[in-house]
């Protein structure tokens, strides 16, 4: 992780950014993840604070894709090549943009209340988000702040793709990032705490800003203390929704003894146990991410190793399906016989061949699984066991892993239980395209959250 959370972010981007302090200078933060980065550094350069108000423009049927962002004033960007993979019609495209466009309003009254926006004719202007992905909001955010007559605009985040000042050319005077790692997937990789926020962690963030003076900003070495964990201001008081179970656990399969990270929400809607792919185990950083997302919305995650390391080392225990999912069916018998976590569904996300292991677990008589969802998965290797899957089943593959997507169109077609196939225009296997494993933790997180609440009825 480069981030312990938002603020110690936004105080290292506020140290980064000292040459503009005692200038006629206004930061704006994009609601909501970037305002408090935007709080540490206006605090950093003793500036006034306001939001930036962009909203995002989502694919009809994966709103997590952005296929255009618009802003205030009518600014309007598109994404001709997500428009173009996706083929959203204009109609769709403006039912979304009309609604959007009321939330939008929505946020301005709910943030500033009758106050104006804060004035940014003539001056230089810091436009904050916790990181940028594909860029479409930092692009209207900065046409939005150029049509209101900015003198000179400056885009600073703490972490962006390799690419970004490339997409991003010409759209503020400078762009400013602490990092650009490579294999960038997602923007919230990058921080240990990467809660959501709400529109009340916004307007507490707006209103301390109201009662800070103005003053010369600080410079020096970055803020090293501990923030607090809930990423709005390190005065703001712990956020007690954490997890009631975080912790690492074995899981007994056998004669062998598996690792994993048991993290179940309290008052969890169920929890989902995730089967591991081409030989990685539980610290794999996409399942990590994935994982953190569906805790986020409430949901439990088991990450658990499904071979021994001896057994991996093995290439034909990876692939062989019928073993790993006895280990899968065995864990779960165990999370059921557990009573933290016995009277909650069960989901399972399955990634490359661990979707097949997945599947193959589902098909078991008795297994009373609510849901699976593969991820860039190799459901064909579950072969005959496929007719037999009876919980509901969502396929997300990326539009440019052709072959692994004709795997998935074929294994589609045997199985009888409600399912889906989704793919994520331009994603390679894995997922490593900005924003795209995002979309997928969106999916997933809808996905289980829907059936988990119906297994519940």
């Amino acid at each position: 992780m480069l981030f312990t959370d938002r603020v110690q972010a936004g105080r290292q981007l506020g140290a980064r950014l000292a040459h503009l302090a005692g200038q006629d200078v206004v930061v704006l933060g994009l609601p909501r993840g970037g305002v408090p980065v935007a709080e540490a550094v206006a605090d950093a350069l003793g500036a006034p604070l306001d939001v930036c108000l962009v909203r995002k423009l989502g694919v009809p049927t994966q709103p997590e894709l952005a296929m255009g962002a618009i802003g205030e004033d009518g600014v309007r960007v598109l994404s001709e090549d997500v428009l173009r993979e996706t083929g959203v019609p204009p109609d769709a495209r403006a039912r979304v943009e009309e609604r959007e466009r009321r939330e939008l309003l929505r946020r301005a009254e709910r943030y500033r209340g009758d106050r104006p926006p804060a004035a940014v004719a003539g001056r230089t202007v810091v436009i904050v988000d916790d990181g940028v992905a594909t860029g479409s909001t930092a692009r209207a955010a900065c046409r939005t702040v150029r049509a209101r007559g900015a003198a000179r605009t400056v885009l600073a985040v703490p972490v962006a793709p390799p690419d970004w000042t490339r997409r991003l050319a010409g759209e503020a005077d400078e762009l400013v990032s602490l990092a650009t790692p490579r294999g960038f997937f997602a923007v919230g990789q990058f921080y240990d705490d990467f809660a959501q926020l709400e529109d009340a962690d916004v307007v507490a963030v707006l209103r301390r800003a109201e009662r800070r003076p103005s003053r010369p900003g600080r410079t020096g070495a970055p803020d090293t203390d501990q923030p607090s964990r809930s990423g709005a201001s390190a005065a703001d008081p712990p956020d007690d929704g954490g997890a009631a179970l975080d912790r690492e656990v074995e899981i007994a399969a056998g004669t062998v003894r598996l690792g994993g990270r048991l993290t179940v929400p309290a008052d969890a809607a169920g929890i989902v146990l995730f089967a591991h792919g081409s030989g990685s185990g539980r610290h794999s950083p996409r399942n990590r991410f994935v994982a953190a997302g569906l805790n986020r919305a409430g949901l439990g995650t088991l990450l658990f190793d499904l071979l021994t390391e001896e057994e991996a080392e093995d290439r034909a225990n990876v692939f062989d399906t019928a073993l790993l999912a006895a280990r899968l069916t065995e864990a779960t018998g165990r999370l059921r016989a557990h009573p933290g976590t016995g009277h909650l569904a069960v989901g399972y996300f399955g990634a490359s061949t661990g979707a097949a292991a997945a599947l193959w677990a589902a098909s078991e008589p008795g297994a009373r699984v609510a849901a699976v969802v593969s991820r860039g998965g190799r459901p064909d290797l579950a072969g005959p066991r496929l007719p037999d899957v009876t919980a509901p089943t969502l396929l997300v593959v990326g539009g440019a892993d052709r072959t692994v997507l004709e795997l998935n169109r074929r294994a589609q077609a045997r199985l009888r239980c409600e399912n889906r196939l989704t793919v994520v225009p331009g994603a390679t296997h894995l997922f490593e395209e900005p924003g795209a494993l995002e979309t997928v933790t969106a999916l997933a997180r809808d996905w289980f959250t829907d059936h988990m609440a119906a297994a519940h009825v």
